[in-house]
């Protein structure tokens, strides 16, 4: 990759190539849970950006620039009272739409608090998710995208911060081929049951690829025989801008989705969202033969209010992301990191706050990185230089075309073919519900 490529492809600051495209997308900012009505405000890094959210006295969601447009003052201290957020510093107040509506050290005949405004972003709220735009068409943004696994009432919603570059984390998510050693590699064929989820794998840990464009950003089915005469797919997906698909779930039954969303170039936000019929992750619920659970749970480090300070794991770089030798050498786990999440994480963070990619050689089994890094960009060129609307920005239905898991299909029958005939028999969720779109 050229350096240029790398440049505008990781730095997602206000005025980068990337950055200024994922500002025409609607992006996950929070839990709905993480802010309260009239309650504490909370620290977000967005984009490069030091943002403050609110929940105002009716419910609704500000987000807002940290920075008091009076003197500058963190608005992150200030008082969230009476359907408003008041800076401590001269008690000016701003409404969620970062309208000024109080400037009380101000004498009345000089007031003009109508002509102030805080930096202020749209917000919208479905299903358990803060949504923010942040781009140019504030006056009309365009709907929130149909991510079908947050179209489901009650979904089961987890966020993690991971420590580096938002591509070099989505793109972990992508590499199907990984899971042979990363998350497998201590599992014989002998150690599993013939139906576990993840003997095809095991089986056989050089899958083939195809790799397809789409009109939500990009698909591959890896795929390899299964036991029973079957071919065994894993489907997966990018989704613009910054969404996958992993196939680690039933294609059928349940829909799933994570955003990688950059807090800096060095910086991420994972909102891991899914829905639908629960049957557990195998990845925790399955079992070797000997009943021995395949990994541990993570456990979170308690959240601060530091600009870094939310959904962090307590396993990180500080202790080499809880790594045991001990059971990295007698087979208790190829890694020696008890985690499936935190195994990703590790390698992903390895590689530094951001990949140094002239260092890379890219195989066979790389396709679907390289097809996601070149339509991304491309789109963010072709917005930046021409103007063309970033894919699927004003088409919110566009990602409802992508469903991801892992099937057993007729050998004879094409990856097109099968994933159609997969997607007519799958439990779909309509684009129902509604977001309440913020002023």
């Amino acid at each position: 990759m050229k350096h240029e490529d790398s440049v505008d492809l990781t730095r997602v600051g206000p005025g980068t190539v990337m950055g200024e495209f994922m500002r025409q997308y609607w992006m996950p900012a929070a839990l709905s849970s993480e802010v309260k009505a009239d309650g504490e405000p909370v620290r977000l890094m967005l984009l490069g950006e030091k943002l403050i959210a609110f929940r105002d006295s009716e419910g609704r969601v500000g987000i807002l620039d940290h920075r008091c447009p009076h003197r500058c003052a963190s608005l992150f201290l200030g008082r969230n009272e009476e359907s408003g957020i008041r800076c401590v510093y001269h008690g000016w107040k701003f409404d969620v739409s970062g309208r000024c509506v109080d400037m009380p050290n101000v004498p009345v005949r000089q007031d003009f608090k109508d002509k102030v405004h805080a930096k202020a972003y749209r917000t919208a709220e479905r299903n358990g998710l803060v949504w923010v735009y942040m781009g140019r068409q504030q006056a009309s943004p365009p709907p929130l995208p149909n991510i079908e696994a947050n179209l489901i009432p009650d979904n089961e919603i987890w966020c993690l911060q991971r420590e580096c570059n938002w591509l070099q984390a989505l793109e972990g998510d992508i590499d199907t081929s990984h899971v042979g050693f990363l998350h497998v590699g201590m599992l014989s064929p002998e150690d599993l049951d013939e139906d576990h989820p993840m003997r095809p794998t095991v089986v056989n840990r050089t899958p083939e690829y195809e790799v397809r464009s789409t009109d939500w950003g990009a698909m591959y089915g890896g795929f390899r025989p299964n036991d029973d005469g079957n071919m065994s797919w894993r489907v997966a997906h990018f989704m613009f801008p910054f969404w996958t698909q992993t196939p680690n779930a039933r294609f059928s039954t349940r829909a799933i989705a994570r955003a990688w969303v950059p807090m800096d170039d060095e910086h991420s936000m994972l909102f891991d969202i899914s829905g639908g019929i629960d049957e557990g992750n195998p990845a925790y619920i399955s079992k070797r033969k000997t009943g021995e659970p395949l990994y541990e749970k993570f456990v979170y480090e308690p959240n601060t209010t530091d600009w870094y300070g939310r959904w962090r794991c307590r396993d990180r770089q500080h202790n080499d992301w809880g790594l045991d030798r001990e059971s990295q050498r007698n087979g208790t786990q190829y890694t020696g990191i008890p985690n499936i999440t935190i195994q990703d994480q590790a390698v992903t963070e390895s590689m530094g706050p951001i990949t140094d990619h002239a260092h890379e050689h890219l195989a066979p089994t790389d396709q679907m990185i390289a097809r996601t890094r070149r339509i991304v960009l491309m789109a963010a060129r072709a917005w930046r230089d021409k103007g063309v609307l970033p894919p699927g920005a004003h088409q919110p239905d566009v990602f409802m075309g992508a469903r991801a898991g892992s099937f057993l299909h007729d050998p004879k029958v094409s990856l097109d073919d099968a994933y159609r005939e997969q997607l007519e028999k799958a439990v779909r969720w309509k684009p129902e519900a509604k977001a309440v779109a913020e002023a």
